[in-house]
């Protein structure tokens, strides 16, 4: 065999293994990887915008309803403990980490609704377009919250399930170093329905 055949055999034989091996999933996980950390930035992008939102929708109660200082000030308290939290590299793989993430925000979101729900008492707040403003663009933010972890959680799922089966499985042991990827939670709480007694 000639060196020009030698190397024309090479050069096929490298090409068609790396034909092979690119239809084989090899490039699956770091691409699910990628779908789902970009997924996560937009979930800490949309939590973000909310926390932003809070302070103007604070000071625009806190005109109207002076007397619900502590609603006012369990909303600042969580947001502070929501924003003031650092968000580790690693936290989409460190179920303590994320739980912590979690609960912080959902604190905030509960303090957010306790707000909401005192301004019924107060029909000149509600007529404030100031405050009706701040409560639109809340409510679209709740709404972009939820599309975007919705879009993480099947991110996370798609590329779980990938490290987990055949062949990803594989290619996970052989060449990557992988962890499973967190996914949100509902609190058993919010799962259990209420009991309704009629006397």
């Amino acid at each position: 065999m000639t060196a020009v055949a030698r190397r024309s055999f090479t050069a096929g034989f490298v090409i068609l293994a790396a034909m092979l091996l690119s239809a084989c999933g090899i490039n699956s996980i770091p691409t699910y990887e990628e779908q789902a950390k970009a997924a996560w930035s937009e979930v800490l992008n949309q939590y973000q915008r909310r926390s932003d939102l809070i302070p103007n929708l604070v000071e625009t109660v806190k005109a109207y309803a002076k007397q619900e200082q502590t609603v006012l000030t369990q909303v600042v308290e969580a947001r502070a403990k929501a924003t003031q939290m650092t968000v580790p590299e690693d936290i989409i793989t460190d179920p303590d980490k994320f739980k912590k993430w979690q609960e912080a925000q959902g604190e905030l979101g509960a303090a957010l609704g306790r707000l909401i729900s005192i301004t019924e008492n107060y029909p000149d707040l509600k007529s404030n377009q100031n405050f009706l403003a701040l409560q639109s663009q809340l409510e679209g933010t709740e709404n972009r919250i939820a599309v975007a972890r919705r879009d993480y959680i099947e991110a996370v799922r798609q590329y779980n399930t990938e490290i987990k089966t055949f062949p990803g499985r594989i290619w996970a042991w052989l060449l990557y170093s992988t962890k499973p990827m967190e996914t949100f939670s509902i609190p058993q709480e919010k799962i259990e329905v209420p009991q309704v007694k009629f006397n």
